[in-house]
């Protein structure tokens, strides 16, 4: 899903950098990345195989309070994950939304039907 950085503060930047260099991200004098971050959960490897998946890890920064809105969150409620366990953690709340919208689609559906 695409990102839009707009609903996101201004230093993100560097709020994620902050994040995954508490998961271990070790950058040089030069800013190469030296030694890669870990998913602070389950240890995989950034930008490695996924021990269990076998999908390349991508890490994501987690909003562990799944207020998008909240520019002012705090580290302790950020997480740097791998694919598997930011989309696991966010389950319930993707199956929450994913079911308003199937009601707000079925809604919009009968409204049309009852104009034909």
């Amino acid at each position: 899903m695409p990102i839009d950085y707009s609903e996101y503060p201004k230093d993100w930047s560097e709020i994620r950098c902050r994040i995954l260099h508490r998961a271990g991200e070790r950058r040089d004098h030069k800013g190469r990345i030296v030694v890669e971050a870990r998913c602070e959960w389950c240890g995989a490897e950034n930008h490695r195989l996924h021990f269990e998946t076998g999908s390349m890890v991508v890490l994501t920064t987690a909003h562990l309070d799944h207020d998008k809105h909240n520019h002012d969150v705090k580290d302790d409620r950020l997480a740097a994950l791998c694919q598997r366990c930011h989309l696991g953690y966010d389950r319930e709340h993707h199956v929450k939304r994913r079911r308003e919208n199937m009601h707000n689609a079925r809604g919009q559906q009968q409204l049309f039907e009852a104009d034909a």
